[in-house]
């Protein structure tokens, strides 16, 4: 079994704060393996009808547990009452661990009637990190991981299996959409996924969106908050001050994976072109996991010129650009973004980067540097 010391140190961290870890990830994204990997843990799986009996008298169950035990239960969300069981445990037993997995947030599912607010740590697991592949995965090679994306079966498969990225979609629909949000459209659903799929990175507009799923403008807005929910995809809101020209409403939308991406994009290889929007697919990630998802934006003006990630902390707003060759990197609008807001660190992250340096280019001085060592960065000031 390939460990994954930095996720497993993350829910350790989060147990510290609260009895509850909700671990949330897409389907096939590890959270099982993971959380087999927890020692000496007590593994539930609630998708057996043998388990989902057992928990219809949650307090029976946790009293028969050591007071010190850590306990699994994997897609809690298949039970009855998923909330009710995690507030039993809680609220009657906050000296156990609860490690509960399952695919969405719980802020908007049908399937929770409590969002156990002050009771758990959100943990979103993502597809396995650049900084990880190395580590864990003994993958070098970037193109592998852009092209066959980050889900570990797919990622340590030596050719691109397309059949598993279709059968993927019809079951993360079937067991995951349909249940949580009864959403019964499956063509429309299932389009407006592959659309974004396909714009990943670009940001949204409703009213085309609309049309070229066939679907009305505000069946988009819901089948999007879903997708955001199931963590198939990640919405960025634009950061602004005050400034004129600056957009202030669009979010930019991206994939949850860049297999997926590639996949609905028709790519069999990974062209020089390819890399850049799908090698900032792995910095967010990486920015995601530092920053807990808090301050995170990216920035735009009415003429074009765009800073792919800003990250805000208190008076401070570090800039974070992305580029798979530091030499092609233009300052153009960096260097606006700067007139506007002085107060900040100026980041390049580039693939390959063993230890970071800093540059001047004009009056800018930029730190180069790779996944690694800006997820320490931004841990160090969140």
């Amino acid at each position: 079994m390939i460990e994954r010391p930095y996720w497993i140190n993350q829910i350790r961290s989060s147990w510290q704060k609260r009895p509850i870890v909700w671990l949330a990830g897409v389907r096939r994204v590890g959270k099982t393996t993971l959380a087999q990997m927890l020692p000496n843990a007590v593994y539930m799986n609630c998708d057996l009808p043998s388990v989902v009996r057992r928990l219809e008298n949650p307090e029976f169950f946790f009293q028969s547990q050591p007071p010190d035990a850590v306990i699994v239960l994997d897609e809690v969300h298949r039970l009855s009452d998923p909330s009710q069981t995690l507030k039993v445990a809680s609220d009657a037993f906050p000296e156990l661990r609860i490690l509960a997995t399952g695919p969405s947030t719980l802020t908007v599912t049908r399937k929770f009637k409590d969002t156990l607010t002050g009771r758990k740590m959100v943990l979103p697991l993502l597809p396995v990190l650049w900084t990880e592949c190395e580590a864990a995965f003994n993958i070098r090679d970037l193109d592998r991981r852009l092209l066959h994306g980050g889900l570990p079966e797919v990622l340590l498969s030596a050719t691109k299996d397309n059949f598993f990225f279709s059968e993927w979609m019809d079951s993360f629909y079937a067991r995951d959409i349909q249940e949580l949000f009864s959403i019964r459209d499956r063509t429309g659903f299932l389009n407006l996924l592959r659309l974004m799929l396909r714009q990943s990175g670009g940001l949204v507009d409703y009213s085309a969106l609309s049309r070229e799923c066939d679907v009305s403008r505000p069946t988009v807005k819901a089948y999007l908050e879903a997708l955001s929910a199931a963590c198939a995809l990640y919405a960025i809101p634009p950061f602004y001050g005050g400034g004129r020209r600056e957009l202030v409403r669009r979010p930019k939308v991206y994939g949850f994976d860049t297999g997926f991406v590639t996949f609905v994009r028709g790519y069999s290889d990974i062209r020089n072109e390819d890399r850049g929007v799908l090698w900032e697919h792995l910095v967010l990630d990486t920015l995601r996991i530092a920053t807990g998802g808090e301050g995170l934006f990216y920035w735009r003006d009415k003429s074009g010129r765009e800073v792919d990630f800003v990250v805000l902390r208190g008076q401070n707003v570090d800039a974070v650009e992305c580029k798979i060759n530091p030499e092609r990197f233009q300052t153009e609008s960096l260097s606006v973004f700067r007139a506007l807001y002085h107060r900040g660190r100026n980041y390049l992250v580039c693939p390959g980067v063993a230890e970071p340096y800093n540059v001047r280019i004009g009056s800018l001085i930029v730190r180069i540097t790779g996944c690694e060592h800006i997820m320490k960065d931004m841990e160090v000031v969140t």
